[in-house]
C-alpha cells in the first residue's frame, strides 16, 4: 500500500509537472514562435498568461465537479484535454488558433493540481499525507524547472512546435489514472454560472496587469470585466452559499489568508521562469543554453518533498508557508539583482530559492486549507485555494508581459516584490491557529 501511494504521488506529480512545462517549456521558445507566427514577443507572452488564466479559472470547476461526480472522470478528462490541447497548439498555423488551443489546454490542466491533491488526501493516511503532498509538489516542481532545458533541447532539434507538444505525454497516463482515481462524489449540483462570474473577474484582473504592454484596449476591457465581475461574485456568493465559491469556504479566514499568501509564490516563480529566458535570449543565448541556467532549480526541487514533510512536522503548515513567502522575497531580490548586473549565476540562484518556496509552500497551503474545512468539502476548498494560487501565476506572467517592455525586466520584477513582502507580513501578523503549529 505504501509503494502504491508513492507511485500514485509520483505519477500525479509528473502530470502536474507536464502542466507546468506548458509554461516553463515554452518560454525559451517564445522568440522563435513569435518570429514564425509573425507576432511580437510581447504578444507571444499572452500564450503564457492566457494559459495561466484558463488554468486558474477552471481549477475550482474541477474541484466542484469532483465533489459532485467523484475524482476519476474530471481528472481523466482534464489530463486528456491537456494532451490534446498541446498537440493542437503545436500544429496551429497562426497565433489565434494557438491561443484557442492553449486555453483548452489550460482548462484541462486545471484538473490536475486540485484533483491530484484531493486524491492524495483521500487515499493517503494522515501520517504520510504531508510527505505524499510534498512528493507531488517536488516532482512537479522538478519537471517544471527542467522544462526550459527540455524545451530548449526540443526547440534546438525540432523547433518551437516540438517544445509546445511536450505535455501531450499526459495522454500516456490515462489508463493508470482511470484505475487508480476512484473516489466517489456526493451528487452535488455544479454551479457553472458562478464559474463564469469568477472567470470574468479573474480575466479582468490579468488583463489589467498586462495592459501596460498590451495597450488601451486591454486596459479598458480588463477594467470593465473587473468592475463587473467583483461585485457580481460577491452577490453570487450571498445568493448561492453552496455555489461555485461556497460561503463556508470563502468565509473561512484560514482558507482565505493561506490561499492569498501562498499565491505570491507562483506569481514570482512564473515571472522568473518567463523573464529569465527572455532576458538571456536578448543577450544572444540559445534556447538550450538558457535551459541549462535553470537546471539547478530542478535539483533543488528534488529535495522539496523531504523538506516539505520535515518542515510541516517540525514547525507546522502555517510557519512553513510563512517561510516560503520569505524565501520568495529573497529569490525575487536576487532576480532583480541578476538582471541589473547581468550575472548569469545570480539569475540561476533566484529561481532555485523560489522553486524551494514553491515546493514547500504549495503543500503547506493545501494542508492548512484541508485542515480548516470539513472533509466532505475538501475538494471544493482546495479548488478555491488553488484558484488563488494559480491566479498568482497568471499575475506573475502578465506582469512580465505588461511591465517588462515598458519599465524593463528588472523594474517589473522589483514591482512584484510587493506581493511576497505583503504575504510574509500577513502570515507573521496572523500567526498559527490555536492548537496548530
Amino acid at each position: 500500500m505504501r509503494i502504491a501511494g508513492v507511485l500514485l504521488s509520483i505519477v500525479l506529480g509528473l502530470l502536474f509537472g507536464l502542466a507546468g512545462t506548458s509554461t516553463s517549456g515554452v518560454t525559451v521558445a517564445l522568440p522563435h514562435l513569435a518570429a514564425d507566427l509573425g507576432v511580437g514577443t510581447a504578444t507571444a507572452t499572452w500564450m503564457v498568461s492566457g494559459y495561466a488564466v484558463a488554468l486558474a479559472v477552471a481549477t475550482p470547476v474541477h474541484g466542484r465537479l469532483a465533489d459532485a461526480v467523484g475524482i476519476r472522470a474530471p481528472l481523466c478528462i482534464g489530463a486528456g484535454l491537456l494532451g490534446l490541447g498541446a498537440l493542437a497548439a503545436a500544429a496551429a498555423p497562426n497565433f489565434g488558433l494557438l491561443m484557442t488551443a492553449r486555453i483548452v489546454q489550460g482548462i484541462g490542466a486545471a484538473a490536475i493540481p486540485v484533483l491530484a491533491s484531493a486524491l492524495l488526501s483521500a487515499r493517503i493516511p494522515p501520517e504520510r499525507r504531508g510527505g505524499a503532498l510534498g512528493r507531488l509538489a517536488g516532482t512537479s516542481a522538478a519537471l517544471s524547472a527542467l522544462g526550459p532545458l527540455i524545451g530548449g533541447a526540443l526547440t534546438t532539434v525540432g523547433g518551437w512546435r516540438a517544445a509546445v507538444a511536450l505535455p501531450a505525454l499526459a495522454l500516456l497516463a490515462l489508463p493508470y489514472l482511470w484505475r487508480h482515481s476512484v473516489v466517489r462524489g456526493d451528487g452535488a449540483r455544479v454551479d457553472l454560472a458562478g464559474a463564469v462570474i469568477v472567470a470574468t473577474a479573474v480575466t479582468g484582473l490579468v488583463l489589467l496587469v498586462q495592459s501596460p504592454g498590451a495597450g488601451a484596449v486591454a486596459a479598458v476591457a480588463g477594467g470593465v470585466l473587473l468592475a463587473v465581475g467583483v461585485p457580481m461574485t460577491a452577490l453570487w456568493v450571498r445568493a448561492r452559499p453552496d455555489g461555485f465559491l461556497p460561503r463556508g469556504v470563502v468565509g473561512n479566514a484560514t482558507v482565505v489568508r493561506s490561499s492569498l499568501c501562498a499565491s505570491v509564490v507562483p506569481a514570482s516563480w512564473f515571472a522568473l521562469l518567463l523573464g529569465i529566458p527572455l532576458e538571456l535570449a536578448e543577450r544572444g543565448w540559445s534556447p538550450l543554453s538558457t535551459g541549462l541556467v535553470l537546471v539547478p532549480s530542478a535539483v533543488v526541487a528534488l529535495v522539496c518533498p523531504a523538506a516539505s514533510g520535515f518542515l510541516q512536522t517540525r514547525i507546522g503548515a502555517h510557519r512553513t508557508l510563512t517561510l516560503a513567502c520569505a524565501t520568495t522575497v529573497v529569490g525575487l531580490v536576487l532576480g532583480v539583482a541578476g538582471v541589473a548586473t547581468h550575472l548569469p549565476w545570480v539569475l540561476a540562484l533566484a529561481p532555485m530559492l523560489v522553486t524551494l518556496a514553491f515546493g514547500t509552500g504549495q503543500p503547506a497551503m493545501i494542508a492548512s486549507v484541508g485542515a480548516a474545512v470539513p472533509q466532505d468539502r475538501r475538494s471544493g476548498a482546495i479548488g478555491v485555494a488553488t484558484l488563488c494560487f494559480l491566479t498568482g501565476a497568471g499575475i506573475g506572467a502578465a506582469a512580465i508581459g505588461g511591465f517588462a517592455a515598458v519599465l524593463g525586466l528588472s523594474a517589473a520584477l522589483a514591482l512584484l516584490l510587493v506581493l511576497p513582502v505583503a504575504g510574509t507580513a500577513v502570515q507573521l501578523v496572523a500567526g498559527p491557529r490555536p492548537g496548530t503549529a
